[in-house]
């Protein structure tokens, strides 16, 4: 956790209702201190979804600053190698989800809420992302826009199976069932994986109300020419998907690299990894 950290990224981040939502059931929090950014697309009636969401948030972010200080993110399990970064992201994910699944089965207005879900979190040089649902992360490199999330959603499995093309699925009126969520059961595996992270990369978390609405190509288009102003880019999104129609609530949380973020390698790291 260093203020060296906050300074080689740069996040911006944007919401709003959309165009025919009555609430906005997405949250969003981001911390460059830790190098963390989190987005979550509830789901649920009489706004469980935003109770949900919110849920996640909260206790994602407060969790994950607590871990950190106990931990590094970019320290390695002595004995199975995993990033200290991923087993942070495993236990977080799966205590909002504990949350989260406790809440909706012992109040009765919000039975069946729960929430997708997508976590990113920076250390020495690469990104850590944890993700349930439809809610995606994009990495922009050069002129390059690569989808490193997969969305666990019916749409998906069928395009996996060869039953739709992605054309097809662009025109599918099923892409808000998803077969994975946070609260929905006792137990929920989010997947996880590690990337490098270059200088002058940008990432985009985000809600389905972003990508259901705007087509990849014309993400890249406005990232690639607003990369300057990532604040603008940030609202440039969201206004497009409210433009072409704004079905769903729309976030989005913009992160980019401007410099390199090695990790400190002092010697109260080493002593806690001896710990670990």
């Amino acid at each position: 956790m260093t203020t060296e950290l906050a300074k080689a990224l740069e996040m911006a981040t944007a919401t709003h209702t959309g165009m025919v939502r009555a609430h906005n059931e997405d949250a969003i929090g981001t911390d460059a201190t830790i190098g963390l950014a989190v987005l979550a697309d509830g789901m649920g009636g009489y706004n469980a979804g935003e109770v949900a969401s919110g849920i996640a948030v909260a206790l994602i972010s407060k969790e994950t600053r607590d871990a950190i200080l106990r931990m590094p993110a970019h320290v390695r399990d002595r004995g199975t190698g995993e990033l200290t970064a991923s087993k942070i992201l495993r236990n977080v994910a799966a205590r909002a989800n504990s949350s989260i699944f406790q809440a909706a089965n012992s109040q009765p207005q919000y039975a069946g809420m729960g929430t997708t879900l997508v976590v990113a979190l920076l250390a020495d040089n690469h990104i850590t992302v944890a993700h349930v649902g439809d809610s995606r992360l994009y990495r922009l490199r050069g002129d390059a826009l690569e989808q490193l999330t997969r969305d666990h959603s019916l749409l998906q499995e069928q395009i996996d199976s060869g039953m739709i093309t992605k054309e097809m699925a662009r025109r599918s009126q099923n892409k808000n069932l998803v077969t994975r969520a946070v609260g929905i059961e006792a137990q929920v595996e989010p997947d996880i994986n590690t990337f490098e992270a270059q200088e002058g990369d940008i990432f985009l978390l985000c809600s389905d109300g972003l990508n259901d609405m705007v087509e990849d190509e014309d993400i890249l288009l406005t990232l690639t020419s607003l990369k300057s102003n990532l604040p603008l880019a940030a609202n440039q999104l969201v206004q497009m998907a409210n433009d072409n129609g704004g079905r769903d609530n729309v976030s989005v949380i913009l992160i980019r690299v401007k410099k390199p973020f090695p990790a400190e390698k002092g010697w109260l790291t080493k002593v806690k990894a001896w710990f670990a």
